[in-house]
């Protein structure tokens, strides 16, 4: 038994080691610093949602109605050509807020920055054709899906910006360190169960969504996957349905929206008998970074990895 749980903290020590090694590596996308190089425009892209823009000229009055748009431009270098951002864009500090939003955009509002690309992840409000009606051009980035589509937003936003050396650095290492949490995660006897917390009325995510890819390269079975609803990416659970399930690990996003985290999960009614509770792998995550699809999605593998390790560890 000793033996055992020797084996197990020595594990457990090295997790730390090699998890403080990729985070060395760069963990958090803070904002980078611009290296110089050769922008080639005009230059035309098409967006995976579907609209093309063309830029004559390098912008320098980028308008981004996209938290995730906004940390990618930032963590690409593209910092300082961004004049204005939503109200949602919290991350960086440095982004400038301001009150537009991106679910409800006020087009006079946008225009009247003078911006000479705007990016967006959604068309709301007919905001692809109100700036292409008076000449501003603008690119949808979407909701990613999975990882690839992530690289691929960053790729195109350096190119529409004039850093795509930068975004092509930022994407590598996102890859390696990618690469590294996964190397981290053995192929345990038993697949191991998550349930991924949006809201304290248990909404979560199934492997059809961003994050649920993250936790399917992870190896671990999502148990929102067997859940019907009507919103089959993002399915409303029971209580009772989550009891049942017995997840392994359990991921709370809503930490900030909410207030959650092992306490107040554990002092629902039946949940105290959920593994997951009993050993403590509960993990509370920042909401922003759990929700969006950028840089950061490394700070929530860091988060995630360590404890499957852990678990598996405690398995074997």
């Amino acid at each position: 038994m000793r033996t055992h749980q020797h084996l197990a903290s020595a594990k457990l020590a090295a997790t730390a080691i090699f998890v403080g090694l990729i985070v060395a590596c760069g963990g958090t996308a803070a904002p980078a610093v611009t290296t110089p190089q050769s922008a080639r425009f005009p230059v035309t892209i098409t967006s995976p949602g579907g609209t093309t823009v063309t830029l004559d000229h390098q912008p320098r009055r980028i308008v981004s109605l996209s938290p995730t748009a906004t940390e990618m431009l930032f963590a690409i270098g593209a910092g300082s050509q961004v004049i204005a951002v939503d109200d949602q864009s919290n991350y960086p500090a440095s982004a400038p807020l301001t009150k537009l939003s991106g679910y409800q955009p006020n087009l006079e509002a946008i225009a009247g920055y003078a911006p000479d690309l705007v990016v967006a992840a959604e068309d709301l409000g007919s905001l692809v054709h109100g700036m292409q009606e008076i000449g501003i051009p603008i690119l949808l980035e979407p909701a990613a899906k999975k990882l690839d589509d992530s690289y691929l937003q960053i790729q195109q936003l350096g190119q529409a910006t004039g850093h795509e050396a930068d975004a092509q650095s930022v994407v590598a290492k996102m890859r390696a360190q990618v690469s590294a949490f996964i190397a981290l995660v053995a192929k345990p006897k038993r697949q191991l169960k998550v349930y991924h917390e949006l809201d304290n009325t248990f909404y979560s995510a199934t492997s059809a969504t961003f994050i649920g890819q993250v936790y399917k390269l992870l190896g671990l079975n999502n148990i929102a996957d067997a859940a019907s609803g009507a919103a089959p990416d993002y399915p409303q659970l029971s209580a009772e349905y989550i009891v049942a399930a017995n997840p392994d690990l359990i991921v709370l996003a809503d930490t900030k929206c909410c207030k959650q985290n092992l306490a107040a999960v554990a002092a629902r009614p039946g949940w105290a008998g959920i593994a997951a509770v009993r050993s403590g792998e509960v993990v509370g995550v920042d909401d922003d970074i759990a929700s969006r699809w950028g840089p950061r999605v490394i700070d929530f593998m860091q988060a995630v990895a360590p404890r499957v390790q852990q678990l598996e560890a405690q398995a074997a």
